[in-house]
């Protein structure tokens, strides 16, 4: 399978006030067609990650350092010019509040208008014409009349149908969702899971979806990577990670989960709270969480085990497991 999508040790500290070491040696891939999940609890880099695959975090006080390639080219060393036909044309990003990232003042079909005229050249009827195209193809009701439509005049969930059309409109060749159904209660949620996972399909795109949610992840991922305090901990497909975790963390996951325990038992928690950021981790971050935690975990930054084709996991446990 050809990679769309190559990340290498990819570096994200904010400055400001505090520094923040957001992103820490993160690296990854994604396949032509794949969809990739981004899962971890809030605050652990999986946004942070996808900004800076599109280069939307703040200039002046964004660090970058490491590798990003995209369809072959180099994201980090793209131009405004460069940046801004990649933004729409090659890919395009499905926000977690459609309410935020559609303007207001516009009506969604001059919105999906304007993209389409810049990225492709074409006339304003034809813009408009792939507006109300995109529109049908997300099944927004009535799509003609909700061509005239402002974003507040429209549902949650029809808002993000829309947010997903005029992402899909230009035909990317990646797509990023940063958390698309978090907002939505539970009966959209699904609809919109079926929608993007059908549509990925028919436009054979590669997907990398962010999630806090696994079992959002298992319903449209094929692989999955896991994230901890700005760190992938362990990569596999879908599969393998749910039925096999071998790092602490995505167990502790799992193990909280409500889907498959007895009624009346006690749900698995993971004890104490993900770690500051102000510094960049000189040792495991999850050790002092970690119920297996031995005194190499503090002493220096586990190693990167690779335990399968598509299986890689940061941990010491993985290391002592593969010799």
């Amino acid at each position: 399978m050809t990679n769309v999508v190559e990340v290498k040790n990819l570096h994200v500290r904010f400055g400001g006030d505090r520094t923040v070491h957001a992103v820490n040696d993160v690296s990854l891939t994604v396949g032509q067609g794949e969809v990739l999940g981004l899962l971890g609890e809030s605050g652990s880099g999986k946004s942070v990650t996808l900004r800076a695959l599109m280069r939307l975090l703040p200039k002046h006080k964004t660090t970058i350092t490491g590798s990003i390639k995209v369809n072959g080219s180099d994201v980090l060393a793209m131009g405004d010019e460069e940046l801004s036909a990649f933004r729409g044309q090659t890919t395009s990003m499905i926000f977690q509040e459609p309410g935020l990232a559609l303007d207001p003042v516009y009506t969604i079909g001059d919105q999906i208008a304007e993209s389409v005229m810049r990225h492709k050249g074409v006339s304003k009827a034809d813009g408009m014409a792939r507006a109300l195209q995109m529109l049908e193809v997300v099944r927004i009701p009535s799509a003609k009349r909700r061509l005239e439509s402002y974003p507040h005049e429209m549902s949650g969930g029809m808002r993000q149908r829309a947010m997903i059309a005029l992402a899909l409109a230009c035909e990317p060749k990646v797509l990023l969702a940063d958390e698309p159904t978090t907002a939505l209660d539970a009966t959209v949620q699904i609809q919109i899971l079926l929608l993007l996972r059908e549509l990925q399909r028919e436009f054979g795109m590669s997907v990398i979806f962010v999630t806090h949610d696994i079992g959002v992840a298992i319903e449209i991922c094929d692989r999955v990577a896991v994230m901890y305090a700005g760190q992938i901990v362990e990569t596999g497909t879908m599969r393998e990670i749910v039925r096999s975790p071998v790092h602490p963390y995505p167990k502790g996951l799992l193990a909280s989960t409500v889907h498959g325990a007895e009624r009346g038992s006690r749900l698995g928690t993971i004890p104490g709270a993900p770690p500051s950021l102000s510094t960049a981790p000189d040792s495991c971050s999850f050790a002092p969480r970690c119920s297996n935690a031995q005194p190499q975990c503090v002493e220096k930054l586990p190693p990167v085990v690779q335990m399968g084709p598509e299986r890689v996991v940061r941990c010491v446990l993985a290391a002592e497991t593969v010799t």
